[in-house]
């Protein structure tokens, strides 16, 4: 039974709706057209909608929608036909009224389509009611029936032939050692035979036993000789490396290995500010302005060779050639079919992966780009692989802006309204930069004039906490109490190792409440998403202390990984919270992004999983390396050849 069915043109008007039960459809197609149509997400054309699925079919000739509705919980085997053959017969009774293309003729034109459809829906369900039940397979068509009935049978005492053959070759192989130079070489009997009788053979006369064990220890004595050669040989061609060994490089930061350098285990308390050594502050900070976040920039050296050589002269292909080039491809105004660009697709697939996007989603952003483009009428002089590529770099730029946008300094200033502070979290997997970027994002709240305090939560890995305090006292240095009114701008919270992480961040909330802080950070270790324990202990502390952005740190270099440990970090978080409305991620911080060059796919991979936006990009390794992304420099990357 169907829920509803309705059919609407892609401007958002109502052309003729046929409602099932008293719900309205209104909630559910909304929902469809806000997660799926306007995201650019048509690969599949199902969608999942609380207790409903609803199935979906797009007329792009005419810039209709053709939605279904029905439980989920049901099993409907004739939805697809009917949705095909609603579609067929309302394009062609109502083309006159749809290809006048106004809203006006839209909205006073009669679409009486109830009867039809109720015709169509009861052919439909017929149709799957008379289709035969599958049978079961009789053992006449089976392979065993086609056996003699000789061959099965096996009589007593007898053993296969496969069995007595390997019995005969074990049998065979009985060993006879001969005494060469000390050791005892085994010998088969059956390996045996054959050398005597060839060695007869050469010389004419047969071999006795003796100058036959002769002759096997000469050959040993030989083989072993040279291959002892060969080792010495070796060794003196490695002894002259070890003398010309390159000494190692000392670099400028690199420290000195002293042990009254290395002590950092003096006791601190939470709230004394640490005194910063001398450091060159510059190569700490970095360049360019830190309140503010530049676009990221995704040209590499390549695209400025081209700039500043512009043109060369292609005189390897001549105008001719050219010209017909030109008008092979074009397409005059027909609409596209899915063998139309069923190559283009494939190629740019291909292409996709190529720049580390993950496969399945390279899948599903060609599936819907010829969802978007089926039955399309083409302009008299543009190409199938433009127009592709076209609708490829405007879902892409859809997808990498997705629904919500995440402004941090805007909810701060709210949360200081209220007199609390903001609370971000970072999670991820282990060595993406979750501590490095965690004090890139201080430094830029820092340099827009609001106060940090950092809450070590990381309890795990040695040299977590002493690596926040390294960058607590840098950031220290950059912004003094000295330069705001006697204020401690930046502080480490700690409590050592082995500590409960969820309890750690809930008394630094509570310290940061009473000493007027107005943002804390909060540094998880890193965990694989595979880890059901640390999941656990990650859900707990996001349940408990509930902050007001949850933030996921993954690297630019992965590809496939990145859907997984998406999926499997908001999975884990679902099933492990004690919430009724679990805490799932926010937001994302794509780090190393000035490792990939043009492979920017992972951008689009965790954007396209999530529905999440990408909050900031790591470029670097100083504090002003911090960028916000830029959709159209990215889509321009990924798309370049």
């Amino acid at each position: 039974m169907l829920d509803f069915f309705t059919i609407f043109s892609k401007g958002g008007l109502v052309l003729w709706c046929f409602q099932g039960v008293s719900d309205s459809c209104t909630g559910p197609v909304n929902a469809l057209i806000r997660s799926v149509l306007l995201q650019e997400r048509g690969g599949n054309n199902s969608f999942t909608h609380e207790a409903l699925t609803l199935k979906y079919k797009l007329d792009n000739q005419f810039e209709l929608v053709f939605v279904v509705g029905f439980q989920k919980i049901l099993t409907l085997t004739y939805v697809d036909k009917l949705i095909d053959d609603v579609h067929r017969l309302f394009r062609d009774k109502y083309r006159t009224e749809i290809q006048q293309q106004s809203a006006l003729s839209l909205l006073n034109g009669t679409f009486d389509f109830q009867n039809d459809f109720l015709r169509l829906l009861r052919e439909a369900e017929e149709s799957s009611k008379i289709r035969a039940p599958t049978t079961m397979k009789k053992f006449e068509d089976s392979e065993k029936a086609k056996k003699p009935v000789r061959s099965m049978i096996e009589t007593r005492g007898e053993k296969p032939k496969e069995k007595a053959k390997n019995k005969k070759n074990k049998g065979a192989k009985k060993e006879v050692k001969f005494l060469l130079t000390g050791f005892d070489v085994p010998l088969t009997a059956s390996k045996a035979a054959p050398a005597e009788k060839s060695v007869g053979a050469d010389n004419g006369v047969e071999l006795s036993k003796e100058e036959l064990i002769r002759r096997k220890r000469e050959e040993f004595i030989q083989k072993h000789g040279k291959a002892a050669d060969k080792s010495s040989k070796s060794s003196k061609s490695d002894a002259p490396k070890e003398k010309g060994k390159k000494a190692p490089r000392v670099w400028a930061l690199g420290g000195c290995a002293n042990k009254e350098d290395l002590d950092y285990s003096a006791p601190t308390t939470n709230g004394a500010p640490e005194v910063a050594p001398p450091e060159d502050i510059n190569l700490i900070r970095g360049t360019g302005p830190g309140g503010q976040l530049q676009d990221l920039d995704c040209s590499s050296s390549d695209d400025e060779g081209a700039a500043q050589n512009p043109t060369k002269p292609s005189a390897a292909k001549g105008t001719l050639g050219g010209m017909f080039g030109m008008l092979k491809g074009l397409v005059g105004s027909k609409s596209l079919s899915r063998e139309d660009m069923e190559s283009v697709l494939d190629k740019m697939r291909d292409h996709l992966i190529a720049k580390n996007v993950a496969a399945d989603i390279a899948v599903q952003l060609c599936e819907s780009v010829a969802n978007k483009l089926e039955g399309k009428v083409m302009g008299t002089f543009s190409t199938v692989t433009s127009t592709v590529k076209q609708a490829l770099q405007e879902s892409l730029v859809q997808i990498l802006q997705p629904q919500r946008r995440v402004d941090m300094l805007r909810d701060i200033m709210d949360a200081q309204r209220h007199q609390r502070p903001y609370v971000v979290t970072f999670c991820g997997v282990n060595g993406v930069g979750k501590s490095t970027n965690l004090a890139k994002i201080s430094f830029w709240l820092l340099e827009n004039g609001f106060s940090v305090l950092i809450a070590a939560c990381d309890t795990f890995r040695a040299g977590a906490v002493e690596q926040l305090r390294t960058h607590t006292r840098r950031l220290s240095a950059l912004h003094p109490p000295e330069s705001h009114g006697g204020r401690t701008m930046v502080q480490l919270f700690e409590k050592g190792y082995g500590k409960d992480a969820a309890g750690i961040a809930m008394e630094a909330i509570a310290f940061a409440r009473n000493q007027g802080f107005d943002v804390v950070l909060v540094d998880t270790a890193g965990r694989m998403q595979d880890n059901a324990p640390l999941m656990t202990a990650l859900a707990k502390l996001i349940t408990v202390n509930t902050p007001d952005l949850v933030l996921f740190v993954g690297e630019a270099l992965v590809g496939n990984e990145a859907v997984d440990q998406l999926v499997k970090f908001n999975r884990a978080l679902a099933d492990h919270s004690m919430a009724q409305t679990p805490r799932l991620i926010d937001g994302i911080v794509l780090t190393k992004f000035d490792t990939i060059d043009d492979k920017v796919g992972a951008a689009i991979s965790m954007t396209y999983i999530t529905s999440k936006p990408i909050v900031f990009v790591g470029t670097g390794q100083t504090y002003c390396d911090l960028r916000s992304l830029n959709a159209k420099a990215v889509v321009a990357a990924l798309m370049k050849a």
